[in-house]
């Protein structure tokens, strides 16, 4: 079961008329754009198809207008999410603004996933019956008996026209003929209409991807500003290049010359920086041996004579080799 496909998946791939043929068919509604679909009444109807009896059709709201009409179908298919363990994020907010690109991409993984379960039980599924009980379920479906009946094809009083007028339209076949070639260039509406949906998901697509690079810009612009590393030689060639008003390459090239400089530099003060911490170490042992010469000077004169000649004694009876005369 596929709860989770990345971006790259095959799903991701599949063109807007065809999943809106497979909308129309599983469900017998008459959706002209994916984005009719955003109110989430059609979503939650699908997992009723792919598995009956989990979603509560009655809490349904086909005829949801308002956003917060909206939000409460989603919440009705995050439950259902719940209750199946299925981890796919619903992007709410997204959806409910009617943006063709965020509808799709969420209408793909739907498809995908009801392809998923099994595709038979759309078929066995019997969308009217169960859209009664929904709020507004009754007027979807009468908006969509009128244009089926519509395409069927002709009617008994057709076929009952007398041959003469059958004559009468032959004659006329020829001026119909050219009335319709002149009718031809507003037939491509639908066309352009179709390219120009096109045009707004790939411009959707852009800004998204427009977004993304650009928070991630942001990102490296705010650690750049940490106290810590704010005043290092990296920082300032990054924000060279960050904050760089041409698009040329010579930027990249002193940003680099940049950081090379400040690592020959620190190279060559590092001999400087050892002579100077062995110096200083060197000065504070002098300055620990003067400090102990002090001290034994001035224990010896705090010595009182008859102590001085106790010491002495004290030689001559250990064996020193010093001799008095």
């Amino acid at each position: 079961m596929a709860t989770n496909i990345g971006m790259m998946d095959s799903a991701y791939f599949v063109g807007r008329s065809e999943i809106l043929a497979w909308i129309n068919s599983a469900l017998q509604l008459n959706l002209s754009k994916v984005e009719e679909a955003c109110s989430g009444a059609v979503h939650c109807q699908l997992m009723d198809a792919v598995h009956p009896g989990m979603v509560p059709m009655h809490k349904v709201n086909f005829d949801a207008k308002t956003e917060y009409e909206m939000i409460q179908n989603y919440k009705v298919l995050q439950d259902v999410f719940n209750k199946l363990k299925i981890t796919k994020h619903i992007e709410v907010n997204k959806l409910v603004k009617g943006r063709a690109l965020d509808n799709l991409e969420f209408m793909q993984w739907m498809k995908r996933f009801c392809d998923s379960v099994n595709k038979d039980l759309l078929h066995n599924y019997n969308p009217l019956e169960r859209r009664e009980v929904c709020k507004g379920g009754k007027e979807v479906t009468k908006k969509v008996a009128p244009s089926q009946t519509s395409t069927k094809g002709p009617t008994a009083a057709s076929r009952s026209h007398s041959s003469h007028n059958s004559r009468k339209n032959d004659v006329s076949s020829a001026n119909t003929n050219e009335a319709a070639k002149s009718l031809r260039p507003s037939s491509g509406g639908p066309v352009y209409d179709e390219q120009i949906t096109e045009l707004k998901l790939s411009v959707d697509s852009l800004e998204k991807e427009r977004d993304f690079y650009f928070a991630k810009l942001r990102d490296i612009e705010i650690l750049c500003q940490t106290p810590e590393i704010e005043h290092s030689m990296v920082v300032a060639a990054i924000q060279k290049i960050l904050y760089a008003t041409d698009d040329d390459a010579s930027v990249v090239a002193e940003a680099q010359g940049m950081v090379s400089l400040h690592q020959k530099a620190a190279e060559q003060l590092s001999p400087i920086a050892e002579g100077s911490e062995e110096k200083a170490s060197s000065e504070t042992q002098k300055r620990k041996n003067i400090v102990n010469l002090d001290v034994e000077a001035a224990g010896l004169t705090s010595l009182s004579p008859r102590q001085r000649l106790s010491d002495i004694a004290d030689v001559h009876c250990n064996g020193s080799p010093l001799k008095s005369y």
